[in-house]
């Protein structure tokens, strides 16, 4: 029985080194036989396996979706922009209150770290944030009742300096005659009817106010456990919530900071209106400290309006020396006094503060103005910040390059840069 059995192996061995085909299957790994399927001559040879793809085909793939993701992602970030315009009148109310609550914030964990129940210290900084509102609305509707019973008394200087001014176009020879009936019809009346709307949409829309109130209260109820949420979100997707983080320190950082110098701005100015004896001071003061939210143009928007009083009431040389004491207290406080305690307080460059003004306006209305930095940062920190391959934007965008570099990218760049 041996001798047979050792007669058929070696009959077998013989055939499978005389047919390769068989030798190969035989010796090839169950793994390798499942997948390259039933028919033996299936088997690819390592000089197929390692052979690349025609270029034609590389490039269709690559090509073709790249194109596709593309259009896609530029419809649907079209379709995103449109949504939150339409919604603005609810998205804006409630991110601002997102905003001051996020502001707020340290003052609860004050109160916590010093034996405060978390109900109670999450109670008293809503309160808080909501006797700040509840202040800055009336301040606001103190102002605008001022400018509405303060306006028309000068409609006759007015008319005085429109007609003097047409005058001396007209000897130039210049005689456009739309032109000069277009600045015949401004008057501080219809001043009046321009001004009052764009600062009734921020102090008496019951809607405004209702959804800020609701938000705040709410938010006050999720702050108690907000630390919880943080950290067991923080298990799954740990660089989102390193986003979260980044947002809250820079924009915390960016209203103290605007807010602090915006106060020291506004009683600067006040006490130089008063000085050289212009009308509403207090309420110009108010305008300076709203315009120093407003990036690049705020404080040109804060300038208009006491300068052209000042011309009306006292002449050209009292209207010069508001400009003159605005730019100089301007130039001390955001360029002298500022940057020796904050630093880079924006965190991007003055490009992107000036196009995000121009572009969460456009989405958000007034209301855009004041949040355009807020929501830039909200979107650098979510889209650039958490996401290690898209960091490299950061020296295009930040208004320090190097602040979010990886270790191994720290040493890699040049300290003379630095």
């Amino acid at each position: 029985m041996s001798k047979n059995r050792n007669r058929n192996r070696a009959r077998k061995a013989d055939v499978e080194a005389a047919d390769p085909v068989i030798s190969a299957e035989r010796h090839t790994p169950r793994t390798t036989r499942r997948i390259a399927g039933a028919a033996p001559t299936a088997v690819a040879t390592p000089e197929e396996t390692t052979d690349p793809p025609s270029p034609s085909v590389n490039s269709t793939v690559r090509g073709m979706p790249r194109i596709f993701l593309i259009g896609v992602g530029g419809a649907g970030l079209a379709y995103c922009i449109m949504f939150v315009q339409g919604l603005g009148s609810v998205i804006g109310p409630v991110f601002l209150a997102l905003n001051l609550m996020v502001t707020a914030y340290p003052l609860h964990s004050w109160l916590v770290r010093h034996r405060v129940n978390r109900n109670i210290s999450a109670i008293f900084t809503g309160l808080v944030v909501l006797l700040v509102l509840c202040a800055f609305f009336t301040t606001i509707g103190w102002a605008i009742t001022q400018l509405v019973t303060s306006l028309p008394e000068y409609n006759k200087q007015f008319e005085t300096l429109v007609n003097t001014v047409t005058e001396r176009l007209a000897s130039v020879g210049v005689t456009p005659d739309t032109m000069l009936k277009q600045i015949q019809q401004i008057s501080p009346s219809s001043v009046i009817g321009v001004v009052t709307p764009l600062f009734a949409n921020l102090s008496s829309g019951a809607g405004l106010l209702a959804v800020l109130f609701g938000v705040v209260f709410f938010m006050t109820m999720d702050t108690v456990s907000i630390d919880e949420r943080l950290e067991l979100a923080r298990r799954y997707h740990p660089r989102f919530v390193g986003g979260l983080e980044s947002f809250s320190s820079g924009v915390r950082r960016y209203w103290i900071v605007s807010s602090v110098f915006g106060i020291i701005s506004a009683v600067l100015d006040v006490l130089a209106l008063r000085w050289i004896g212009v009308p509403l001071a207090p309420v110009w003061g108010i305008l300076a400290f709203l315009c120093n939210y407003i990036p690049n143009v705020g404080f040109f928007i804060g300038l208009v309006p006491p300068a052209l009083l000042a011309l009306l009431a006292l002449g050209p040389g009292h209207a010069l020396s508001v400009i003159a004491a605005y730019m100089v207290l301007n130039f001390v406080v955001q360029s002298l006094i500022m940057p020796r305690f904050t630093g880079q307080a924006v965190g991007i460059t003055a490009t992107l503060t000036f196009v995000s003004l121009l572009f969460w306006s456009w989405v958000l209305g007034v209301l855009g103005a004041l949040l355009a930095i807020p929501a830039t940062l909200l979107c650098k920190s979510l889209l650039v910040d958490a996401d290690p391959e898209a960091r490299w934007a950061n020296a295009l965008i930040a208004s320090d390059p190097l602040t979010y570099e990886t270790d191994d990218q720290k040493k890699t760049t040049p300290t003379k840069h630095r």
